[in-house]
C-alpha cells in the first residue's frame, strides 16, 4: 500500500474520541482523582479496577482515563483514540511505517486495540469497541 493509499484509508476511518490517559499508582490515586474531577463536573462512567473513566454528563466524549500502573498492558499509553475501524487504522499505521508498540488484539473487556508510538514518542492506544446492542459507545473504555 502506498503512502497515499494509507492516507486515503485513514481519512475514511472516523475518529470517535481522543482521551488523555493519566497514570496512577493505585486505588488511593483513583479515589483522589474521582473526587477532584468530580468537583469539576465529571462523573465516573467506567471502573474496571485498573482503569477508571470520568466523563462530562452533558458532553460524554469529553473524558479522562486514569490507568493504574501494572494493568494488563506493559505500559500506560499517553492517550487513547477510538476509531470506527481499528483494523483499518492498524493497516494504515503499518503501511506508514509507524512504530507498533503492542500488536492488534482483542481484549476481554470488549475492545480491539493496538499501541503505536507517535512522532514525539508518545504511546497512543488506538481502539474500537465491539458493537453492543443499545449501548452508548461514546462513554467509557480504554
Amino acid at each position: 500500500m502506498s503512502e497515499t493509499e494509507a492516507e486515503t484509508e485513514a481519512e475514511m476511518n472516523e475518529v470517535r474520541r481522543a482521551v488523555p490517559n493519566v497514570a496512577v499508582d493505585g486505588e488511593e490515586d483513583l479515589a483522589a482523582n474521582r473526587a477532584f474531577y468530580g468537583a469539576l463536573g465529571f462523573e465516573e462512567v467506567m471502573d474496571l479496577g485498573w482503569v477508571m473513566t470520568m466523563a462530562s454528563p452533558t458532553h460524554p466524549t469529553a473524558q479522562i482515563n486514569f490507568v493504574e500502573q501494572g494493568g494488563p498492558a506493559p505500559t500506560v499509553p499517553d492517550m487513547s483514540v477510538e476509531v470506527s475501524d481499528v483494523d483499518a487504522a492498524y493497516a494504515a499505521m503499518l503501511a506508514a511505517g509507524a512504530d507498533i508498540v503492542r500488536d492488534l488484539r482483542d481484549e476481554q473487556w470488549g475492545v480491539r486495540r493496538f499501541f503505536v508510538r507517535d512522532p514525539q514518542g508518545k504511546i497512543v492506544n488506538v481502539l474500537g469497541h465491539a458493537p453492543v446492542a443499545g449501548a452508548d459507545t461514546g462513554r467509557g473504555g480504554a
